[in-house]
């Protein structure tokens, strides 16, 4: 028996029980680690704590405290935590105001099970995830953000800008073009820990915190148009 690595732990909130249970049976039984699940936002966020998952499916419309705000408490508590918004909602307005909160995807209910796990478990690696349509209107989004300022946007010649190597300025533009990390490995020729350890070190060198405003920096600097 060689087990390569620990089953992705998951954590399920959802104010409908069937629901929840059923999602929480699928993941299990798909061989993730459901290692708790919640029914409000306050007790989301105490579970969430407690267990440290390693991604939290997250339903937006909950009782006691709003999905989006469950979601900026964990993250904060937690920024390794990956958040998937699992909603009955398209309305842009909440896929945009989830991805801001700290949601790493987003993924209508409509989606089959299949297309959950696959979410769940390219989430814990940190690729965005979205359902189809909605990925477009996020780099949307941060495309009208970055241009708000003015001539700032497109810039990159800062005096004091961090230096990043070739091989991490090609890596980020293709984030910005929205590129999973997969696809980016394989664009690329290396591995997918390499991506990850290129993600890394840009976040820190640029002092970022997470990759949408890793995408938002890179769209400011025009390297999404490249």
């Amino acid at each position: 028996m060689s087990r390569q690595q620990d089953p992705i732990r998951v954590m399920v909130v959802d104010d409908h029980p069937m629901w929840r249970d059923a999602v929480a049976r699928d993941l299990a039984e798909a061989g993730l680690d459901v290692v708790a699940t919640a029914g409000d936002g306050e007790q989301a966020v105490r579970r969430a704590k407690a267990t440290t998952p390693d991604v939290l499916v997250l339903d937006l419309n909950l009782p006691a405290k709003p999905g989006v705000q469950v979601c900026r408490e964990v993250v904060a508590a937690n920024p390794a935590l990956r958040v998937l918004v699992l909603s009955a909602s398209g309305e842009h307005a909440d896929v945009l105001e989830a991805v801001k909160s700290g949601a790493t995807g987003y993924l209508l209910k409509s989606a089959s099970t299949e297309e959950l796990l696959d979410a769940v478990r390219r989430t814990a690696v940190g690729d965005p995830v979205f359902t189809p349509g909605l990925a477009g209107l996020v780099l949307g989004e941060y495309r009208r953000l970055a241009s708000d300022p003015g001539p700032a946007a497109g810039g990159g010649d800062e005096p004091n800008a961090p230096r990043l190597t070739d091989r991490e300025t090609e890596v980020l533009r293709l984030v910005a073009k929205g590129l999973s990390y997969k696809q980016i490995a394989e664009r690329l020729v290396i591995s997918h820990r390499t991506v990850q350890n290129h993600v890394q070190n840009t976040l820190g060198k640029l002092q970022l915190h997470n990759r949408v405003e890793l995408v938002r920096y890179a769209i400011e600097r025009g390297l999404d148009d490249e």
